[in-house]
């Protein structure tokens, strides 16, 4: 019997004047009729009711209840099926990227991921030593306008980290490229008044890194690098030039690194097949100081000292020669008949002109400097003396003109016209005249070439005109009419001239070479 009927069997004694509709069925579907029941009848009708409804929702609980835990059971078993599913794509993602899985072999016998590699080995010690070796391999261009000079050089650089060393049962070095340089530390060397400088990379980047047992680095690498150089061309192009490359850290004063020269003098060596076009290096050297900043403190510096003499003989040819040759040239003037006017001013000007192309030409090669160099005093004494050739003439010129002045005015006039000898004629049409013969008392005679075409068209004989017997008697004549008709300065500067410039040319030699 269910727990249903248990309850209908109650009902009689629950109720008053109640009535059966015959049996009492053993299901949930019979059909009750109640009248007159008590208080205490509605209240347990009420809690029958609610544990009728209990009953009917109990298995939709429990069903409900059982299907929320398998669904939780089923997500959670698919987060650890995603899991197990990531894990094994990380771990071939690994195998794939042996480095993502654990450092290699190298950094791990040198430790590298068990230190930390920004601080200087020693940090809070004593200064770290640095010795530095430098091989020149080639100087590459001096620039006097830019007054700077290209070195392409190998810089090693020696120090020691105990943090690096290892066990090695053979005590063998090891060796890397660029590659591990930026995991480990390094001097910050950098080149003081550079310009421009870089690492060759061709066909990789030029630096190598070796590493003993015992913690020693040898750190090199090959750089080109352009810098300044403070030059005098005071005596240029006689001059000698000193520059010097300096190396210092950039991060880390005395009390931090101690950079030194790592044997000596000995630690600078150059490529024997150095050269260059235009200077001779004389000597290399080394040598260390200090230099102080205001806000940093002292540094060590270290430098490369070398000392270039310039080649001259490119410069005797392209500058010096060709001056002497324009002041020699200018001296042929003083030989020339001072009545030669167009020879002699064409030839004065050739020669100042010249010399000012000569000096334009020196100028644009050099830097613009203040001051006067050697070059310039040799270029402009020799423009001097091309100038005074000039004036020379000028002066004898003139000097000329005022004398035959004088003389015309002491031989007065004849019929209203001058009575000219051979000089004042020559004056006039540029020709020699012979005093013995009669001469056309016009005031401007005829030109030679006019007079002789004149006398062939007149048909007159050659061997009987006056102007061919002065032709014959000039032959033998005209060195010494020349002469007679030479200045007095014209035969001074003769001497004068060419001994003034040789002297000076002993003085400027001795002085600047």
């Amino acid at each position: 019997m269910n727990r249903s009927t248990r309850v209908w069997e109650r009902l009689p004694s629950m109720c008053v004047g109640w009535t059966a509709p015959g049996n009492v069925p053993q299901d949930r579907g019979a059909v009750l009729a109640f009248s007159g029941c008590s208080g205490k009848a509605s209240q347990e009708m009420v809690l029958v009711m609610k544990l009728l409804f209990l009953t009917c929702l109990w298995p939709t609980a429990v069903l409900h209840s059982s299907h929320s835990q398998h669904h939780r059971l089923h997500r959670r078993q698919q987060m650890s099926f995603s899991r197990k599913h990531n894990s094994k794509r990380e771990i071939k993602m690994r195998k794939l990227d042996s480095t993502k899985v654990r450092p290699l072999k190298t950094e791990q016998l040198l430790h590298i991921e068990d230190h930390d590699f920004a601080l200087r080995p020693g940090f809070g010690g004593s200064p770290i030593p640095v010795g530095i070796d430098v091989q020149v391999e080639s100087i590459d261009s001096i620039s006097e306008v830019d007054m700077d000079f290209t070195m392409t050089l190998y810089l090693r650089h020696y120090w020691k980290d105990e943090r690096l060393s290892f066990r090695s049962d053979k005590n063998k070095s090891m060796t890397f490229d660029g590659r591990l340089i930026k995991k480990i530390w390094v001097p910050d060397v950098f080149f003081v008044h550079s310009k421009r400088s870089f690492i060759h990379d061709t066909t990789v980047e030029n630096i190598m890194l070796r590493v003993y047992p015992d913690g020693n680095v040898l750190f090199s690498l090959r750089i080109t690098v352009s810098a300044m150089c403070f030059m005098d061309f005071s005596r240029f192009p006689l001059d000698t030039q000193n520059c010097s490359l300096e190396l210092e850290s950039y991060a880390y004063n005395e009390d931090d690194l101690m950079l030194y020269w790592k044997h000596g003098n000995k630690s600078l060596s150059t490529d024997e097949h150095i050269s260059l076009s235009q200077f001779f290096i004389e000597e290399f050297s080394a040598s260390s100081g200090l230099a102080f900043y205001s806000s940093t403190g002292w540094y060590n510096r270290l430098f490369i000292n070398f000392a270039l003499r310039r080649h001259i003989f490119f410069f005797v040819l392209q500058s010096y020669f060709p001056a002497m040759l324009m002041v020699m040239l200018s001296w042929v003037s003083f030989w020339i008949d001072r009545r030669a006017v167009p020879a002699r001013v064409s030839l004065g000007i050739t020669t100042v002109l010249t010399m000012s192309t000569i000096m334009t030409g020196v100028s644009a090669s050099m830097p613009q400097v203040s001051y006067i160099k050697a070059v310039d005093v040799y270029l402009w004494i020799s423009f001097l003396f091309v100038f005074l050739s000039v004036i020379e003439y000028a002066a004898v010129n003139y000097l000329t003109t005022i004398e035959e002045r004088k003389q015309l005015k002491k031989r007065g006039k004849a019929s209203g016209m001058y009575s000219m000898d051979a000089v004042q004629a020559m004056a006039f049409d540029g020709c020699y005249h012979d005093a013995d013969e009669d001469m056309d008392l016009s005031p401007f005679p005829e030109p030679c070439e006019d007079s002789e075409t004149r006398a062939s068209q007149t048909n007159i004989s050659n061997a009987d005109t006056p102007r061919l017997k002065r032709k014959r008697s000039l032959k033998g004549n005209v060195g010494r009419i020349i002469l007679q008709n030479n200045h007095v300065i014209d035969t001074y500067s003769r001497i004068i001239f060419p001994s003034v410039y040789i002297v000076f040319n002993f003085f400027y030699w001795g002085l600047y070479i």
